[in-house]
């Protein structure tokens, strides 16, 4: 049979439209889990899953029916970017908003001020400008203040690209005077590549605990009538924290505002997704073992499920998402959709081969189901049908990612493996 233009066209339309379907199957490619870490996964408490047995298998993972990415609430389906930016993304970001993240406060709130109040041009030998900036809010006559640490190379011509860390790790992690250096926010290799290094603590803006929503930032702009079922929460309250931050990056004549990515890991990198999902001046948006609520699919149920997670972190989703502990299937949207809402910017996915907690495979399977956006922009999205080997990175496309050597953890490897991707993508 000969294939025509109006063959071809409709062959492309029904890749489409055609909903994903899985059944069980090892990955196929390079990586493959250990089978001893998955028994063990397997093992673990069922209490702490609403009395199911933690799925540590590919064998165990359900048949399941992803949400239909290009296609309409009205059935229509979409085939260009223009449908996906004007009719299919403001549906899928309100359907995280009403069931996932809650709606978070929109654009830059007023009475937001910003104080520089630290500034060393001799800072890391010589090499860096150190600032420290107070970004603070006030509101219904109470206030409160984010402090924000930066290093700026002084070997720069202009502006300079950025990577901002949402810190959610002790703030001992982003030490600005360097006595304390990690691998977790390696600002001296920031810099040297020629990027700033810029970093907030998560917990400045909103705790990490259930504190029924009293204190941080929703105690400034919480609605006096009280919280609904899609009132944001705090992973919602830290996304919009990282969009203030970037606020300040706009005012700032050393920074290229224009090329700042997001960067977060476990907590931080479910933070990261949604700070890029809601906030499209991100031109980067780096999710580092972020596993459930994050890139990993949810519907795998592999790991770290739904249910779980909202019973150990009440704090962090809407209560909306209570509504799918141990009822997956009947999430109308998964996280692959979230991965998509970055297109066509920069999106960088990893996994770490013993953190089997935050299902590697449904990361890297996240990336590749978001990938037809890219496509409408004419752009590669993961541009990989099979996971990668450990340590060989995917990079090629719009989408990156890798599997790691090790457990979970943000490593100096990671970074430097995103910012070998701006360095290609970004062209510098």
């Amino acid at each position: 049979m000969r294939w025509t233009p109006r063959l071809l066209t409709l062959a492309a339309l029904l890749t489409f439209v055609i909903p994903t379907v899985s059944t069980a199957a090892e990955p196929t490619g390079g990586w493959k889990p250990s089978s001893e870490l998955g028994e063990k996964l397997s093992k673990r408490s069922t209490d702490r899953n609403g009395g199911r047995t933690f799925i540590g298998s590919e064998q165990q993972v359900p048949d399941y029916t992803l949400p239909e990415l290009l296609k309409t609430e009205d059935g229509e389906s979409v085939e260009t970017a223009k449908a996906w930016e004007n009719v299919r993304r403001p549906e899928v970001l309100e359907l995280f908003r009403k069931h996932v993240y809650g709606r978070a406060p929109v654009g830059r709130p007023e009475n937001m001020t910003f104080d520089v109040y630290d500034v060393d041009r001799t800072a890391m030998d010589g090499t860096a400008t150190r600032k420290q900036v107070k970004i603070t809010f006030e509101n219904r006559g109470k206030s409160l203040s984010v402090n924000v640490v930066m290093f700026v190379p002084n070997d720069r011509q202009g502006p300079v690209p950025a990577f901002l860390l949402i810190c959610n790790r002790d703030r001992e992690n982003i030490d600005p005077t360097r006595k304390n250096k990690v691998e977790y926010w390696p600002a001296e290799e920031i810099v040297a590549r020629g990027y700033a290094a810029v970093a907030f603590f998560n917990g400045e803006v909103d705790p990490d605990h259930f504190d029924e929503f009293k204190n941080g930032i929703h105690g400034l702009y919480d609605s006096e009538k009280g919280r609904s079922d899609d009132s944001w929460a705090t992973l919602a309250a830290w996304a919009w924290g990282a969009s203030r931050v970037l606020d300040y990056l706009e005012t700032d004549d050393s920074i290229d505002a224009k090329h700042v990515g997001v960067v977060g890991h476990s907590r931080g990198g479910k933070t990261s997704l949604w700070a890029g999902a809601s906030d499209e001046r991100f031109a980067m948006v780096v999710s580092n073992n972020s596993g459930c609520g994050g890139a990993a699919l949810s519907m795998r149920q592999f790991g770290e499920t739904v249910g779980q997670i909202n019973r150990a972190f009440p704090h962090w989703f809407c209560d909306n998402f209570s509504k799918y502990n141990e009822n997956e299937q009947n999430l109308p949207v998964d996280q692959h959709m979230l991965i998509a809402l970055s297109a066509p910017r920069l999106v960088y996915v990893t996994s770490s081969d013993e953190d089997l907690w935050a299902d590697p495979y449904g990361e890297f399977l996240s990336a590749k189901h978001a990938s037809p956006v890219w496509k409408l922009f004419g752009k590669t999205g993961l541009g990989a049908e099979e996971m990668p080997a450990l340590n060989e990175p995917i990079q090629q496309g719009s989408i990156g990612y890798h599997i790691r050597s090790g457990g979970h953890g943000l490593t100096l490897y990671d970074w430097q493996q995103f910012m070998n991707f701006a360095d290609k993508h970004w062209k510098k």
